[in-house]
């Protein structure tokens, strides 16, 4: 993706092909960046919508498990403006060559797509992960970057201590300069300037685009295939690498009850239904609405949502949504979902086309699309009875429901034709 600042020139990879496997069964039928989230997003929405508001909008995603979902979501939801040869988003597969069957890590990837790089000959290229819910300017890490004469910037996040074990931990001195990587140390080395707090690598990189060809190059000699492990490590003893501090990232419209610098990364069930929690109350951690700084997402042109009696007490609710005389707490709805007479949702992520049926009760749980919850049904009190049922039950007793009928929508029933456009 091209910008033009100054005369930097900056194209983005987007690396997207992740099985997710912690968050089954939400990705037993999809890859993780096209999990939904929230009530009208997908995951990968995050890190497009802070490109394209960076003005970074020459864009490719890399993908390569379970596509199809997010290859889809990227047709109807992201096309660009075709009069421009610099502006788009562009899924790409691994090259299938003889030699590459498949993507053996997020170097490779990269190194599979250089022709792109050639094609467009930018003088930066950010390589960012499609895992994550946070908002950022990119522009900023830019700026960053060319101040301090970088090869590499890796984004940073400044984590206590004693949750550095769950992060792979960058080693800085005082100006920034990368000397080292730990990958989830027992003992984290801190900031220089932070005894207390230790930065964690947020997987999204910056680089001088002649280094990184050659980088990638030797590394293909080398028979390296990844950034995290390999490549990094190896460029900090050799090159100008540096920690972009992600908490001193400002993005634009950003309300003061707002997390400074919210980032999740959901890689868990459990991870993925708290950072749901985080977007609901009056003053959530994380407001989706931010109209200087928007999160970008589906064209639905369905009508908006309907609510016939009933109690509804911090609930988001997606387009064409029907409640009637239910029960709704801490819940976020999708769109298309119906709530029948009687029943009750405490603390749930709904997905797109489920009907809830009467008098049915559930609590604490994940319900993805096409489901048709049968009337009277309890889900989330009693968890030997719901594994009894087939539904997956988290340590921290979160119950998820799998991918339904993918025919059934909850509306109509069976639906012949494609219905509203996402």
């Amino acid at each position: 993706m091209l910008e033009r600042r100054g005369r930097e020139k900056v194209m983005a990879f987007v690396m997207a092909g992740g099985e997710g496997s912690r968050l089954r069964p939400l990705t037993a039928d999809r890859c993780k960046p096209a999990v939904p989230f929230g009530s009208r997003y997908r995951i990968v929405d995050f890190v497009l919508s802070n490109l394209a508001n960076s003005d970074i909008r020459s864009i490719y995603l890399l993908v390569q498990y379970m596509p199809q979902s997010l290859i889809e979501h990227i047709r109807k939801a992201w096309s660009v403006s075709t009069l421009f040869s610099d502006q788009f988003v562009t899924v790409v597969p691994p090259q299938m060559t003889k030699e590459h069957m498949q993507f053996g890590g997020t170097a490779d990837a990269v190194y599979q797509s250089l022709n792109l790089m050639n094609m467009h000959r930018p003088d930066l290229v950010a390589v960012f992960g499609a895992d994550h819910i946070y908002r950022m300017d990119v522009r900023q890490m830019v700026r960053f970057h060319c101040e301090n004469e970088a090869d590499v910037t890796v984004a940073a996040l400044p984590v206590p201590l004693d949750q550095a074990a769950n992060f792979g931990i960058i080693e800085t001195d005082a100006a920034g300069r990368i000397h080292g990587f730990q990958e989830k140390p027992a003992q984290a080395k801190p900031m220089p300037n932070d005894s207390q707090r230790a930065y964690a690598s947020m997987g999204n990189y910056l680089f001088r685009a002649d280094m990184l060809r050659a980088a990638l190059e030797e590394a293909h000699r080398r028979g390296e295939t990844d950034f995290g492990h390999h490549v990094l490590p190896r460029l900090s003893q050799t090159n100008r690498v540096f920690a972009y501090d992600f908490a001193t990232n400002v993005v634009p419209g950003t309300k003061p009850y707002e997390e400074a610098g919210y980032w999740r990364d959901v890689g868990t069930l459990d991870t993925y239904y708290a950072a749901h929690m985080d977007v609901l109350g009056i003053e959530p951690c994380f407001d989706a609405f931010n109209p200087q700084w928007p999160i970008y997402s589906s064209h639905y042109q369905g009508p908006t949502a309907r609510v016939i009696r009933g109690m509804l007490d911090n609930v988001l609710m997606g387009a064409a949504t029907i409640v009637s005389d239910a029960t709704i707490r801490n819940s976020l709805l999708r769109r298309e979902v119906v709530v029948e007479p009687g029943a009750v949702i405490e603390d749930c992520v709904i997905m797109d086309y489920v009907r809830v049926g009467a008098g049915a009760r559930l609590r604490h749980a994940i319900i993805d699309r096409h489901n048709n919850i049968a009337p009277g049904t309890q889900i989330g009190y009693e968890h030997e009875r719901d594994r009894a049922a087939g539904y997956h039950v988290t340590e921290g007793g979160l119950v998820v429901l799998p991918l339904g009928d993918v025919r059934y929508f909850a509306r109509e029933g069976y639906r012949n034709g494609s219905g509203y456009s996402e």
